[in-house]
């Protein structure tokens, strides 16, 4: 017998295989795979299809974490919103004024990931970009207080970015596509 998922369950699902294949597979983030395995990370999909929509989504996300210490971090999905980078970058000053208006700036912070993400220093064919594409629009809720500690007990946060970068060029564009392609497949669906 064969369910078929809802579409958020789909899309929670890919941005989950996302984060096991490449965030913590190839080990991008050495923070992740803890927390994953704890289950103390939220796969949040929201049909918002403004920004307004997505602001109130976010607010609401900032204050389920603020009162729920059982989750550590939050990945809120925004398919429906801010396909165009330049959009979600311009969203994300947004983002950080409403952390200051519900007063929680020092306590939250938002990381960004885009399948078209681009780092304003580099070109946009640069393979490091790759670090922080996924497969939809997320905007990454992180405790400042648990990120600070685990950069205090890791050796050499720094050198984090270079090694990526030195990774991803290794394995080339067309292997790091078909790994993204592959977090799209989901089995037993018959979707991608």
């Amino acid at each position: 017998m064969t369910t078929e998922l809802t579409r958020h369950e789909q899309i929670a699902t890919q941005v989950r295989q996302w984060l096991e294949t490449l965030v913590i597979g190839l080990n991008l983030c050495p923070f992740a795979k803890r927390e994953l395995v704890k289950n103390r990370v939220r796969f949040a999909v929201t049909d918002a299809d403004d920004e307004e929509q997505l602001l109130t989504t976010l607010a609401d996300e900032l204050h389920l974490l603020e009162t729920n210490i059982g989750i550590e971090t939050t990945l809120l999905i925004h398919p429906c919103v801010l396909a165009d980078f330049f959009d979600y970058t311009q969203f994300l000053r947004r983002a950080d004024r409403l952390l200051g208006q519900l007063k929680l700036r020092g306590q939250f912070q938002i990381a960004s990931f885009h399948p078209d993400y681009e780092f304003a220093y580099g070109a946009s064919d640069d393979l490091g970009n790759y670090t922080n594409r996924s497969p939809y629009p997320i905007l990454h809720l992180l405790r400042e207080e648990s990120l600070e500690q685990v950069i205090a007990n890791f050796p050499d946060t720094a050198t984090i970015p270079q090694r990526n970068v030195e990774l991803l060029e290794s394995l080339g564009r067309e292997q790091i596509e078909r790994l993204i392609q592959s977090c799209l497949i989901i089995e037993g669906d018959g979707q991608a």
